[in-house]
């Protein structure tokens, strides 16, 4: 057990800052502070000394120095029971600080906010803080630090009961001190590495820290351990059903990222299973929306993720509710349809308070072997301003929607990707084959199982068609008209074999890889 004598507390968020303070004078600890933590205890009725008091220097430059001095790193850093450490301390009158309670100025906070100045984001930067927290963390044999309001409670309840704290509990503040760090010094790096690329795009080195958001109880099956971490809960909220899996945060994040493509648009509902589309459709109602995107496929969604660009109603919630399913995602419920779909208790009805997709603006992945792939994220948005005619029939109105549609439904289909739509549903979806007229094939027999047919419905391909025969085998499915991204080789050869069939076909000019 560590006695707690002297404590020293600097912090920007003050919740529960007064409370802890008068456990601490209560106990004789003898308190020392910076700045406004100061003033908020010296206002509780509670004594306290100023840090320059302790250190014989007074706070310069603006606040910038004030605790980067050896009467305070001295006092975290000495090897207490070390002759040569406690001689120099009494030699140069540092006095031991027990206790360090920082946390650090908001800089993700202040960078967060839209228009925020280079110099605002400069001047969020704490250089004091972290240095005490690391000082006192790497000291935690003899030090108790404390980064995070929330265990202020369990180091009070030890010092009441004790007068300080167990060894196991200043290993667990110091590890978690280094983790907030950790973030700290990577959201500074990312938001200046942003600041001062110019024209340079990849960060020069990948910083990323985030904090554990909840364990899971396995990851994709049930021998592999998992957990979240980040933000998850500042972009979804759990109103309803059991807890979340690795697989659901998944499938409920694909969900969310393809119906945001649907925003402020007309009721718009898609159906979701392993991350990809099985049936996407848009009408007067959700109840209409869902009616068009359960028929492309009835077999896929039971088990999967449904999610719609407004707020779900009742008549649309009653339809759903025929089928099991394992996640709703919507940006609101409406009270009747969140009454009614609550009746399942294994049913997660998660909201979306904001939307994920354009909250960061690239993509991380590991490939093992320490290694880790960026990108920037797939947010191309085509109009009908961006599409090449190349054939010699130009589509109908029509086939333009359908295309405008399906392109932004195959975008979200594991490649390669093969969609059939009209104009506000999808008629056939063929996903993650090797070879794209095996995904043809699938997306045609899938239309077929589902007796819906392909007459008049526009193909939409992910990439180019690397031969004709892809095109080919739409047009004798029924297509009479293709979107595609064109810059194959044999292009002449497909828009020859489109206009000896009256297909219309347009190039977008960039293609939608997903793997």
């Amino acid at each position: 057990m560590s006695k707690i004598q002297r404590a020293l507390l600097s912090v920007s968020d003050k919740t529960g800052l007064v409370d802890f303070a008068r456990t601490l004078a209560a106990a004789g600890v003898d308190l020392l502070s910076t700045g406004g933590t100061a003033r908020a205890i010296r206002d509780a009725g509670l004594p306290v000394r100023d840090i320059s008091e302790h250190t014989g220097f007074p706070e310069m430059l603006d606040g910038r120095v004030k605790t980067l001095h050896p009467k305070v790193h001295g006092g975290l850093l000495y090897l207490r029971g070390n002759a040569e450490h406690e001689a120099t301390a009494r030699q140069h009158g540092i006095d031991p600080i027990d206790l360090v309670v920082v946390n650090l100025y908001p800089f993700e906070a202040t960078v967060a906010k839209p228009g925020v100045s280079l110099h605002d984001a400069i001047e969020n930067i704490d250089i004091g803080g972290p240095s005490m927290l690391r000082s006192a963390a790497k000291n935690h044999e003899s030090v108790t630090v404390i980064v995070d309001p929330a265990d202020y409670a369990g180091v009070a309840a030890q010092i009441v009961a004790t007068g300080g704290t167990d060894l196991e509990s200043r290993r667990r503040l110091a590890a978690k001190v280094y983790g907030r760090t950790a973030a700290y010094d990577a959201a500074i790096a990312a938001h200046l590495g942003r600041e001062f690329a110019g024209a340079q795009v990849a960060p020069p080195a990948l910083a990323i820290s985030a904090p554990l958001a909840q364990p899971l109880r396995y990851g994709e099956n049930p021998h592999q351990k998992a957990a979240l971490y980040g933000k998850f809960r500042e972009y979804f909220t759990q109103l309803h059903g059991k807890e979340l899996s690795y697989n659901n945060i998944l499938d409920l994040t694909a969900a969310a990222a393809l119906i945001g493509e649907f925003a402020g648009e007309p009721p718009t509902l898609a159906i979701l299973k392993h991350t990809n589309p099985c049936g996407v459709g848009q009408g007067a109602s959700f109840h209409e929306a869902w009616d068009r995107a359960f028929a492309t496929d009835r077999q896929a969604p039971f088990g999967g993720i449904i999610a719609v660009n407004g707020t779900l109603d009742l008549a649309c919630a009653q339809a759903i509710a025929e089928i099991f399913s394992e996640v709703i995602v919507a940006p609101a419920f409406a009270p009747d349809a969140l009454a009614l779909l609550r009746q399942k208790k294994n049913l997660r009805l998660i909201e979306v308070r904001k939307n994920p997709a354009a909250a960061a603006p690239f993509d991380v992945r590991s490939v093992g072997a320490e290694s880790y792939l960026w990108q920037e994220r797939d947010l191309r948005v085509t109009t009908a301003i961006d599409l090449k005619v190349v054939t010699k029939r130009t589509p109908t109105d029509a086939e333009l929607r359908a295309m405008l549609f399906g392109w932004r439904v195959v975008k979200h289909v594991k490649s390669n990707a093969i969609v059939y739509t009209g104009p506000d549903r999808t008629l056939g979806v063929g996903a993650g084959q090797m070879s794209r007229v095996d995904s043809s094939r699938i997306a045609v027999w899938k239309a077929g199982e589902a007796k819906l047919s392909l007459s008049g419905s526009v193909v939409c391909s992910d990439a180019f068609f690397p031969f004709a025969d892809g095109l080919i085998a739409a047009a004798e499915a029924g297509a009479t008209a293709a979107i595609q991204p064109g810059g194959s080789m044999r292009d002449p050869e497909v828009i020859a074999a489109a206009d000896a069939r009256g297909i219309a076909m347009v190039f977008t000019g960039h293609r939608h890889f997903r793997h």
